[in-house]
């Protein structure tokens, strides 16, 4: 894995400051298609990995598009994992939010990659909900990135990519977007 950027929050670094939330926003790139367009499948990969990172399942809700495509959550007593995946474009939008400090979201980001057949993967790491462990009170502020990974060698041409890309307008810089049409599954 390549470390893309490596920004703290200043606050985030005080010792007498503690976050409520760790949460991992995972980009997966080249995945088998097959299993993207498979609802047990994916399923059964956002379960496990759950299972892995040490979290807690309370349950999990799971639907498959017409003509493709999945989307679930796996609501767990530490927060939730949820996943919307493009099998036409061989892409997967995964987040790993979890909170205390029993579960390891990356070790869950590792299954997943591997379970979805990903060939490139990102994810940035949030802190959230910061707290004051002197007064107990929050700090209203932003979420902090921790820090982003990204496994592919391509990594910082795509940082660029995007960086010329948000200059854009909006209409010049997204094409239309990709939509389900809800019906019954195939």
């Amino acid at each position: 894995m390549t470390n893309i950027t490596a920004r703290t929050n200043a606050k985030a670094t005080d010792k007498n400051i503690f976050n409520l939330g760790h949460h991992l926003l995972a980009e997966f790139y080249d995945c088998n298609p097959n299993v993207l367009n498979n609802v047990q499948l994916i399923e059964d990969a956002m379960v496990e990995g759950a299972k892995r990172c040490g979290a807690t399942i309370v349950q999990q809700n799971f639907h498959m598009f017409n003509p493709y495509g999945v989307s679930g959550v796996v609501i767990l007593a530490e927060s939730h994992f949820a996943i919307h995946t493009w099998p036409e474009y061989g892409y997967a939008a995964v987040d790993l939010f979890t909170c205390g400090g029993n579960c390891k979201p990356e070790v869950a980001y590792e299954f997943v990659k591997d379970a979805l057949g990903a060939g490139a993967s990102f994810y940035s790491e949030l802190n959230r909900g910061l707290m004051n462990r002197d007064t107990d009170e929050m700090i209203k502020a932003p979420f902090s990135v921790q820090h982003e990974v990204a496994d592919t060698p391509e990594a910082s041409d795509a940082k660029e990519l995007v960086s010329q890309v948000a200059g854009q307008p909006l209409n010049q810089a997204s094409q239309q977007p990709h939509q389900h049409k809800e019906g019954p599954a195939s």
